[in-house]
């Protein structure tokens, strides 16, 4: 298939699971796409070796300037002479903004997203984006400059790829709704005086989808859900009050649009993220690849439907109800939630402490309506200052 142009790639999160299966669908198109930044953690640094290796990037980044010893002493005589390899959250910024790099996949979890996604948009980048995280704490600013420099942000996430996918030739004045699909994550079917006593192990079996810790915690609480309608807000420029969640346990209807006319359009799949990445990655045009699952209509069987539970689902609540905010309180959220979730999976805390931490580090904070950059940061900071001092603090007294 001859495609009219070649796209040149900087990855950040390479070892994780957006950064693996972009690297399957790179391994599988390199007369198309070409790996020239790599960026991952010091717990990955094996990976990462093999990885250049294989890639050959221009550039890599990693966390500190001990990890970056230890990936030249991995990589010995197998070194790249011309490999730069930078630390760092400025490494960060400079894998995203080098200028030999046409698209940023940015597959990094958390906060950690927001600077090189914002230098890589004020660059010019055009970002294939799978870090929700940064358009939750930090939308108006991010889309704002994405608007001002022309860049498109294409999202990879499979919900707002579906709606993205779905949207094409049509405009806001068209939508009456966006529908959110959601899995309803390992306790769906669970009542919420069992959900007081989930275990991480139970918390961590998501029933159809292969993602990391935090993800897939967030899948649980169906945060995930929350965290996305504020994220689709400011990715698709409409009022939260038009987005909407929908359970659907199957996950094959990704996402859709209910249009003015009636028409709903959606997009389907096969619950595998190498179909959202790959349409990020070639986009505009649609090429075939032998990486990406294909859907079985005839196999399928049936798909169903059923409205969310808010008062099993607490922080799904929460999320919807900060989505309608134009102030800091959705960086408070994300930010705190980081911090909870991560006590979680570390044994800090009981799975039902969860939305009632979150509950009360927003109570806590004073909001700053149409924050900027720097209230962002500074809102981060202090929501991570007070997650970690609750999560420390007696249960009882929280």
């Amino acid at each position: 298939m001859q495609l009219s142009k070649f796209t040149r790639i900087s990855l950040l999160g390479s070892t994780g699971s957006i950064g693996l299966q972009t690297l399957d669908i790179v391994e599988n198109h390199q007369e198309h796409l070409q790996v020239v930044a790599l960026c991952a953690g010091s717990n990955s640094l094996e990976k990462l070796t093999a990885q250049i290796i294989q890639f050959k990037p221009d550039l890599v980044c990693v966390p500190t300037e001990e990890d970056r010893k230890k990936l030249i002493e991995l990589l010995g005589a197998r070194r790249p002479w011309k490999l730069d390899i930078v630390t760092g959250e400025a490494g960060l910024i400079a894998a995203a903004s080098l200028s030999s790099c046409d698209l940023v996949v940015t597959g990094v979890v958390g906060a950690v997203g927001i600077k090189p996604t914002w230098q890589a948009v004020r660059a010019g980048k055009n970002i294939a984006l799978a870090n929700k995280e940064t358009l939750v704490a930090a939308g108006s600013v991010i889309m704002s400059e994405a608007h001002k420099n022309g860049v498109k942000i294409i999202p990879v996430d499979s919900e707002h790829s579906a709606i993205f996918q779905s949207l094409q030739g049509y405009s806001n004045d068209d939508i009456d709704y966006l529908w959110l699909t959601g899995s309803g994550g390992p306790f769906r079917t669970w009542s919420k005086e069992m959900m007081e006593g989930a275990t991480k192990s139970d918390a961590l079996k998501h029933p159809n989808w292969s993602m990391g810790p935090k993800i897939t915690i967030d899948s649980a609480t169906m945060m995930n859900k929350g965290l996305e309608i504020i994220e689709a807000r400011w990715l698709f420029n409409l009022s939260a009050k038009k987005i909407k969640v929908l359970v659907h346990p199957q996950s094959i209807l990704h996402s859709a649009v209910e249009y003015k006319d009636g028409s709903i359009v959606g997009q389907m799949g096969v619950p595998d993220m190498r179909l959202p990445i790959h349409y990020a990655l070639f986009y505009p045009e649609r090429v075939p690849s032998s990486r990406v699952p294909r859907l079985d209509l005839v196999k399928l069987g049936s798909l169903t439907f059923e409205p969310p539970d808010y008062d099993k689902f607490p922080c799904l609540l929460m999320a919807k109800e900060v989505a309608e905010s134009d102030t800091t309180l959705p960086c408070v959220l994300n930010a705190a939630n980081e911090v909870i979730v991560d006590s979680f999976l570390k044994d800090l805390l009981p799975f039902k402490q969860i939305p009632r931490l979150l509950e009360a580090v927003l109570s806590l904070h004073k909001p700053v309506k149409n924050p900027d950059l720097d209230d962002i940061f500074e809102a981060d900071a202090w929501a991570r200052q007070e997650a970690f001092r609750l999560v420390s603090a007696p249960i009882s007294s929280i």
